[in-house]
């Protein structure tokens, strides 16, 4: 059975699918490179070698160390923009595949492990089986990635995957270094070139063609534009829901308080009717009784009241006063 080997002056990585091991010759070098087998060698194994193979790489790739250097800076930054880019695709209905922290296995090339990757006219499972990207098995490679640099490598996100990722053929590459608020873009200016073109900005945007959005830094984040509109994760959308809510119950409370305030005053008004009304029947000399009395507080229709108050001003008698 074939083995996948990488051999330098000071170490070499050697993935064996037949014991499902990776053995380090030389250990001068703490972690060399881990080249996944050709096509050919990866056809020959078997479904039990190839995942065997798979969990060595990724078990090879699993850095807790640069993983805590990271930071959560770096880790919010690339879980929004996954989050951004799954709820626009997902609202679009756009069949693009969508993948964060996903080992990828070119045949006869390093794995590598992109913050971001996307893959078009793939349909996003919603249960995603795949335990790595494998190009010999998926049959094309990816279509952008997207990195987040924070802390981490300068060179490596910015010189090393600049020429690896053309030479692989990935049609485009995006770096968000936020540390410095920046976006570098890349495009392969044809499908077959083997260098990437730097992607001008337009009023401070990137644009990928991959993608159909633009990339820019807003403040201090990475912001995707669809259009003239901003892309939203899910934060952003709980919080808008939030301050709406909020908004709805400040105008409820006002228009409440504005009705209490208009029925007291309604209050007001008609406590001042029966008084001029009970003024008007003393001035007048006409006794007021107690079925009167009552039948006057109880009245709530200021335009009633109104209507006895200019009765009362020249009728004779109560009858006359609360004739219907």
């Amino acid at each position: 059975m074939p083995t996948a080997s990488t051999c330098g002056a000071s170490s070499c990585s050697v993935l064996d699918p037949r014991h499902g091991s990776t053995r380090i010759r030389d250990a001068g070098a703490a972690r060399p490179p881990l080249i996944a087998p050709t096509e050919e060698e990866w056809r020959a194994m078997t479904s039990a070698e190839r995942e065997r193979l798979l969990v060595r790489i990724l078990d090879a790739l699993s850095h807790p160390q640069s993983a805590m250097a990271e930071g959560r800076p770096h880790y919010k930054a690339r879980r929004r923009a996954i989050d951004m880019l799954t709820l626009h695709f997902g609202a679009t209905g756009r069949v693009i595949y969508l993948a964060d922290k996903l080992a990828v296995v070119y045949p006869g090339e390093e794995a590598f492990v992109p913050d971001i990757l996307a893959v078009l006219d793939v349909p996003q499972p919603e249960d995603d089986p795949r335990m790595a990207w494998v190009v010999a098995d998926e049959g094309r490679g990816l279509s952008m990635v997207l990195e987040v640099l924070h802390q981490g490598n300068r060179n490596k996100d910015l010189v090393a995957n600049v020429e690896r990722y053309a030479r692989l053929g990935i049609p485009e590459y995006f770096v968000y270094d936020r540390l410095r608020q920046q976006v570098h873009g890349y495009r392969l200016p044809e499908p077959d070139a083997a260098r990437y073109q730097r992607i001008v900005p337009q009023m401070g945007r990137h644009a990928s063609s991959v993608l159909g959005l633009d990339l820019a830094v807003v403040g201090d984040r990475l912001q995707f534009f669809h259009g003239m509109a901003e892309l939203f994760g899910s934060a952003d959308l709980i919080g808008r829901l939030k301050g709406m809510m909020e908004s709805l119950e400040a105008r409820t409370e006002q228009a409440q308080a504005q009705a209490e305030q208009a029925q007291a005053q309604a209050e007001q008004a008609m406590a001042g009717l029966r008084e001029a009304i009970l003024a008007a029947l003393s001035m007048r000399q006409i006794p007021c009784l107690d079925d009167a009395r009552a039948r006057l507080l109880a009245c709530q229709e200021p335009a009633t009241l109104q209507r006895w108050l200019l009765r009362a001003m020249s009728a004779g008698s109560l009858d006359e006063i609360f004739a219907e």
